[in-house]
């Protein structure tokens, strides 16, 4: 199963701070949400997808795109969020968990086949973050191989908690899925790469420029 865990997002996405305001970093992340759930809704080969969360507009959006929603009542953050759907799944026997986050609009449905391909029978792969700092992609199988924590340097405890399982752990470096957006120079390199994603596209309406320049992001 995927799972797709997303926070609340009236209030995301506070280090764009000084170069968006609140409604704009809204308005942001929910294009990226778009992006992503719509590459997951075109992948042919998708296995079943959830999102872990109690927004209204993921809520509504799952809906439109007939995934499931496993309510995240509790609001825990996104480690929290993510060990209680696992759990969830080990109770209905599900094989295995691909965690995405909804924050990362160029993502491609190749980039899922090859996670796919190159998993083992048992174990898990990553896919770091572009810096190599983040985890932008998790697959377990078992589900609860190992318990994930997700934060701004979650790819190295990953590594480690899942080479400590003895099973392979596959690393895959893949470009779309390695971008998100989460600071200024984030958002400068969103716009300059190639593609017209529903974020890139809304991004580039901005003309931020100048207020990128003024946060050392160019």
């Amino acid at each position: 199963m995927i799972l797709v865990p997303v926070k609340n997002l009236a209030a995301a996405k506070q280090r764009l701070a000084s170069v968006l305001d609140q409604a704009s970093r809204t308005a942001l992340a929910q294009a990226m949400l778009s992006d992503v759930l719509s590459t997951l809704y075109n992948w042919k080969n998708s296995p079943a997808v959830a999102l872990v969360t109690s927004d209204p507009y993921a809520t509504e959006l799952a809906r439109r795109y007939e995934f499931e929603v496993i309510p995240d009542l509790q609001n825990p953050g996104e480690t929290g969020a993510i060990e209680m759907a696992t759990v969830i799944c080990e109770q209905r026997g599900v094989d295995s968990t691909l965690v995405i986050p909804a924050d990362i609009p160029l993502i491609q449905s190749w980039e899922l086949d090859e996670i796919l391909k190159q998993a083992p029978t048992e174990g898990s792969v990553l896919v770091p973050a572009a810096d190599g700092r983040g985890t932008n992609a998790a697959l377990r199988r078992p589900a609860n191989l190992f318990p994930l924590r997700f934060g701004n340097d979650s790819f190295k405890p990953h590594h480690a908690a899942a080479r400590a399982t003895s099973k392979p752990c596959v690393v895959l470096n893949l470009p779309g899925i390695a971008v998100d957006v989460d600071n200024p120079s984030d958002l400068q390199q969103l716009l300059s790469l190639p593609g017209e994603t529903r974020a890139q596209s809304l991004a580039r309406e901005w003309d931020l420029e100048d207020r990128l320049q003024a946060t050392g992001s160019q």
